[in-house]
């Protein structure tokens, strides 16, 4: 039996454009700290389970819901499902929280969360994505590992 996608005709938005590369990019002397676009453009790409369609075309994930401590090495991302009652949100977020600890220097500490008041079970998914054992035990299951690793292949 094949599962419908909870939201059959999503939204879709243009996609930003790409971040200019500068010459202090290159310049091994010049402090590099991380920033929001430099988050974003890690997760902007992932792509959404249900659709064939990127977290930013469904402007799932924006700059704008992204911060970056650098001095506490904190870097926190809200992101908004399609639909309130999205039954994807958790994988959704596992996905972004499993790309950004690949991408980043393990001194950062990351933190998923749904945006405040856009899923009907909000408090429930953002449990699961801050708790350290559901996370470890959830990438424990290739099952669900395939389907994360299909998410974040770009």
């Amino acid at each position: 039996m094949t599962k419908i996608a909870d939201n059959v005709n999503p939204h879709v938005y243009e996609k930003e454009s790409e971040r200019a590369i500068t010459s202090d990019d290159h310049n091994e002397e010049v402090a590099d700290d991380f920033d929001t676009r430099e988050i974003f453009d890690l997760i902007r790409n992932i792509n959404d389970p249900e659709h064939p369609l990127t977290l930013e075309e469904l402007r799932v994930v924006e700059e704008r819901n992204i911060t970056v401590d650098n001095k506490n090495n904190l870097v926190h991302v809200n992101f908004t499902p399609t639909i309130p009652h999205c039954s994807m949100a958790t994988l959704i977020g596992l996905s972004i929280r499993v790309q950004l600890l690949r991408a980043l220097p393990s001194r950062f500490k990351v933190s998923v969360e749904v945006s405040e008041g856009t899923h009907m079970s909000e408090h429930a998914v953002n449990k699961q994505l801050a708790d350290k054992e559901r996370v470890a035990a959830a990438l424990e299951n290739n099952n669900l590992v395939q389907i994360i690793n299909q998410c974040v292949a770009n």
